[in-house]
This record gives C-alpha cells, sequence and structure tokens, in this order.
C-alpha cells in the first residue's frame, strides 16, 4: 500500500479533513490533494518534444529546472484540451520528480471531510476507475477526487520523466 493509499484509508477511519486544489477540465470539475502540489502558475507555452507520449505538452522552464508539463484531459482519457488565457499549470511532486499539469482553470482549495468522499461506482462500459480516488458531492456539483500517485505510478514514471 502506497503512502498516499494509507493516508487515505487513516483519513477515512478517523474523519480527518483533507485539503485538495479543485479544477476544471471542460465542464467537468477535478481535484488533488494539497500534499503534492507546490505551486500554481499561470499558463505559459511549453516547448514540445520530438516523439513524446501524446499526454506530454512539452517542457517549461520552473526557475531554472526544466519539468515536463503534461495535458491532463488528454492524460485521463478526455481528449486533448487546448490552453485558454484561463488555463494554468498546477506544479505537482511525486517522489522527488516534479512536473506540470495543464488544467483549464483552478477553482478553488477547499477542506473537505474524508467522510464526504463517495465511491466510484460500478459501471460496466469499461470505465478505468484506477486513477478515480472518489467522487465529492460539493453545493449540487461532482467532484472527481483524483489519486496522482496512480495517475504516475513508478514503473510508469519513465514514460513521462527523465
Amino acid at each position: 500500500m502506497s503512502t498516499a493509499e494509507a493516508a487515505a484509508v487513516q483519513a477515512q477511519t478517523t474523519h480527518d479533513p483533507i485539503e485538495i486544489i479543485a479544477f476544471y477540465l471542460g465542464e467537468q470539475q477535478f481535484c488533488v490533494r494539497t500534499t503534492s502540489i507546490r505551486e500554481i502558475r499561470g499558463f505559459a507555452k511549453s516547448t514540445p518534444l520530438p516523439h513524446a507520449s501524446p499526454e506530454v505538452m512539452g517542457m517549461m522552464n520552473l526557475r531554472g529546472a526544466v519539468i515536463p508539463v503534461i495535458n491532463t484531459a488528454r492524460k485521463l482519457g478526455l481528449g486533448r484540451s487546448e490552453p485558454t488565457e484561463r488555463s494554468a499549470i498546477v506544479v505537482a511532486e511525486l517522489g522527488g520528480t516534479i512536473f506540470g499539469l495543464m488544467v483549464d482553470r483552478v477553482s478553488d482549495i477547499l477542506t473537505v471531510g474524508s467522510e464526504v468522499i463517495q465511491p466510484v461506482p460500478e459501471m460496466s462500459s469499461g470505465f478505468d476507475r484506477s486513477f478515480v480516488e472518489g467522487i465529492i458531492p460539493q453545493n449540487g456539483d461532482m467532484i472527481c477526487f483524483l489519486n496522482l500517485e496512480r495517475m504516475f505510478p513508478e514503473p510508469q514514471k519513465s514514460d513521462f520523466f527523465a
């Protein structure tokens, strides 16, 4: 069990609050834990890399460090999202690896009780739930709670990161 999964199990059994950053991809809201987020930046053009994975938009300079920028919508199978003036780069760090996630817009930083996180419903149409930790009902909307460690597991990191 990964550290994040162990923390999720502990949080769900103790009802500890969880801090999340919510963002939009198209009209759908998603979120991730703030513990893996380093900063939020306005969108800046990235330099494309030849023969990179389709999810990799390119590389950007983050205060002297070159980091990959991932098209989050494409990674989630939602099609390629094109940046707009409201787009942002959510800079994350997993296991010492720093990367950017391009999102359509950041909506909020929230604290939610772990008891409000609902399980992802069973679906038979080939829906892959592996990236999703749960669903958070919030003000009449649903926020899809993503697990970055499952989105970028150690063995697959080499596909995206040097």
